[in-house]
């Protein structure tokens, strides 16, 4: 009670509950290494939240540190795959 007296409009811009439970979610299926446009898709994620909640999911630095974190891990593999199977043209 006392924090909503030192601040009046701490709820005007925080997360409502199912917001949080929804980047809960996707920060979850984020490490598990799926893509973030494809749990935007699933089933829970569109039930929970709208189409403007999804899209502040970006402005969430828990979350946009995550979609960072797979984008890399996604370039290292596809540079190791590259190595493997494929001689230099300079050799």
């Amino acid at each position: 009670m006392r924090s909503a007296i030192l601040n009046p409009f701490k709820s005007l811009f925080s997360p409502t509950r199912r917001e949080q439970y929804v980047e809960h979610y996707v920060l979850r299926e984020l490490r598990k290494g799926r893509a973030f446009a494809e749990i935007l898709e699933d089933p829970y994620v569109l039930a929970w939240s709208t189409a403007d909640e999804r899209a502040r999911l970006l402005e969430r630095p828990d979350v946009v540190a995550a979609v960072g974190a797979n984008a890399i891990a996604d370039l290292r593999a596809s540079l190791h795959s590259g190595r493997d199977g494929v001689t230099s043209p300079l050799a």
